[in-house]
Formats: structure tokens, sequence, C-alpha cells
């Protein structure tokens, strides 16, 4: 279990969320956010996608001289973690169904 990537995920979550970095429990995430775990994971997904977008876009102003090279590797570089941390996520969640599956009745 990767414990690195579903605290940085939920440290995303949490600055996404404006919640005070001190909470580091999920359940407390979800209950001051009013949404469930897929809300959460709804943001997140949401979020990679501006960040993704915006590099996309920071590229193409570099490619036309518009932007600095190092505002595009940097835009390039928080993508990158978190859609690492995304799918680290997601990764532990079909494992825990994955375990759930297995499970004797």
């Amino acid at each position: 279990m990767d414990l690195a990537a579903i605290r940085a995920y939920t440290a995303a979550a949490q600055q996404a969320a404006g919640v005070t970095p001190s909470t580091n429990n999920a359940a407390e995430l979800a209950k001051t956010e009013g949404g469930d775990f897929g809300d959460m994971v709804m943001n997140a997904v949401q979020s990679v996608q501006e960040t993704l977008s915006q590099s996309e876009q920071l590229s193409a102003q570099a490619a036309t001289g518009q932007a600095e090279l190092v505002d595009v590797v940097t835009a390039v570089a928080a993508a990158e973690v978190q859609l690492e941390s995304v799918v680290a996520v997601r990764d532990q969640v079909i494992r825990a169904y994955q375990e759930i599956l297995r499970m004797p009745i």
C-alpha cells in the first residue's frame, strides 16, 4: 500500500477544497465538503484535467515564444504529480475491491 501517494492526494484535495492542512482524515474531508468519496475523486480528476490543460496551453505558448520554458516545465511537473496521485488512489481502490471479492462469505 502506497501511503505516500494517498497522503499526497489527500493534501491536494484538501488544498483544492480550502481545508486546513492539519486535517488528514479522508472521512473528515468528505464531511467538510458535504460530499462522499465519489465526489472527492471527481473533483480530483477535474483538477488534474484543468492542470493538464494549462500545461498544454503553456507548451503551445512556449512553441510560439510567448511563454518561458521554466513555466512550462513547472506546469508539466505539477500535472504529472497530480496525475500520478490520482492513479495511485485508483490502484488502491481497485486492490481493495479485489480483496473484498476474495473474502469468503
